[in-house]
């Protein structure tokens, strides 16, 4: 999200100081032409005036200076202009003792310098035909006092041009963050669906949103329902199965199977495989509860629910008790560890004597969870055995009984490590570590 969020704002800033930067550079070009185009009709009236002043004298063209303007009389006034004829050229007395190049060509021209403080003139070269004679006026005026009211007014424009795309900016970030708030929302709501604490997003979101939200709780839903219908479903067959296979096991017990006690041993074997499988996938199935999907293990809500059902499957003649730091949630699914957990808690339950002990530690890279019983335990030559890879434990009938196939399929998943050692109270020990992670 804040990816998308810099994305944005990085590209509206660059939009808006490209198009700011040009529209500056392109309102401030076309303010100096048009500039430029009005002082160029003042000169040329300059132009014109000087025309005027031109009259017929004794021996020849003469110019009445008292026709001109008094900018024309005062050195280096920043007003000159020079009549080029036949026979000669004539200077305005502004000029001094300095001659003011003739343009080459006819029209505007703002590439000249004059004088000792380097004024920049903005001139102009007309052509004229006088008394039949043909004149060329150039008149020029100092551009040097308007290009720095010019420069001061770029620095003035750039200064406010910079604070309003500041306030641009500052309202496009505020526009941005609030039009991606939704999109926050959502992802937050995400958070809480994995981590167990709704089961739906909500509905009311913006237009745009509402399509991905809809389909999202369609999957929630979908994903819930099939997991309902298979835990139903795998209650409903152990249920169907038990009475049958209840009066077949009496029916291999009965005097019927005397007569042929290899059939009868192998078919009592068989029907017990079912019951024992059967038997624990129902436990399974209750151990596991209405599970959330995605949700997290909250130690303190789930174990009190899991000891309880273990209470009352296995009797209350057995101590069941565990250990774990005061509001711990482990970062891994519910379901899962109901299921690791159950499967591990149920099969001691089963070999233990008394006492039954659930014990979670913390560490800075890893959690262990460990399992004590006061059962018989398993024999150290054995345990190589139990924890072969391939090897289902799960799938016999004698020995511990641990379901392990199911937890180590769970652990490898994870990352983690399991081992059998020797329990404190005299059974076993099943230790599994988990390395740390945090929560998606």
């Amino acid at each position: 999200m804040k990816s998308l969020q810099a994305r944005l704002s990085l590209g509206l800033i660059t939009v808006l100081v490209v198009v700011g930067l040009g529209v500056t550079q392109l309102s401030l070009w076309l303010f100096e032409v048009g500039l430029q185009r009005y002082l160029e009709a003042g000169l040329r009236n300059e132009s014109e005036s000087i025309l005027v002043a031109l009259v017929r004298g004794r021996s020849g063209l003469e110019l009445e200076e008292r026709r001109l303007s008094p900018a024309y009389q005062r050195p280096f006034s920043g007003h000159y202009f020079r009549v080029d004829f036949s026979n000669g050229s004539w200077r305005s007395r502004s000029l001094w003792d300095l001659d003011m190049p003739r343009p080459d060509t006819t029209g505007l021209h703002s590439d000249l310098t004059l004088g000792p403080e380097g004024q920049q003139l903005l001139s102009l070269r007309a052509d004229y035909r006088r008394f039949g004679e043909t004149l060329s006026i150039s008149v020029a005026q100092d551009y040097t006092p308007v290009r720095a009211s010019f420069r001061r007014m770029q620095q003035i424009g750039l200064g406010i041009g910079l604070g309003a795309l500041l306030v641009i900016l500052i309202l496009q970030r505020l526009i941005v963050t609030r039009s991606l708030r939704p999109l926050e929302r959502v992802r937050e709501q995400i958070a809480q669906l994995q981590q167990g604490q709704r089961s739906q997003l909500d509905s009311e979101v913006p237009a745009e949103l509402e399509p991905l939200v809809a389909q999202i709780n369609h999957l929630l839903a979908h994903t819930e329902d099939s997991l309902k219908r298979s835990r139903n479903a795998l209650g409903n067959l152990g249920h169907a199965l038990k009475t049958p296979l209840a009066v077949l096991l009496s029916l291999a017990a009965s005097d019927r199977l005397r007569d042929n006690p290899q059939v009868r041993a192998q078919l009592q074997e068989q029907l017990e495989q079912i019951q024992h499988r059967l038997s624990r996938e129902l436990n399974r199935a209750r151990l596991a509860g209405d599970a959330l999907p995605g949700a997290h293990f909250n130690c303190d809500n789930e174990l009190p629910g899991l000891f309880s059902t273990l209470g009352m499957i296995h009797g209350d003649g057995l101590k069941l008790a565990h250990e774990v730091p005061a509001g711990l949630k482990l970062p891994w699914d519910r379901e899962d560890l109901l299921e690791l957990l159950g499967n591990l808690l149920d099969n001691a339950c089963k070999w233990a004597d008394a006492e039954v002990l659930l014990s979670i530690e913390q560490h800075p890279r890893h959690y262990c969870l460990l399992v004590d019983d006061d059962g018989p335990g398993i024999p150290q030559a054995s345990r190589a055995e139990v924890l072969e890879r391939g090897m289902r434990l799960d799938e016999q009938i004698d020995g511990h009984g641990l379901g392990l196939g199911i937890v180590r399929d769970i652990v490898d998943a994870w990352g983690g490590s399991l081992s059998l050692q020797s329990s404190p109270f005299g059974g076993l020990r099943v230790l599994i570590e988990l390395p740390r992670r945090t929560a998606a």
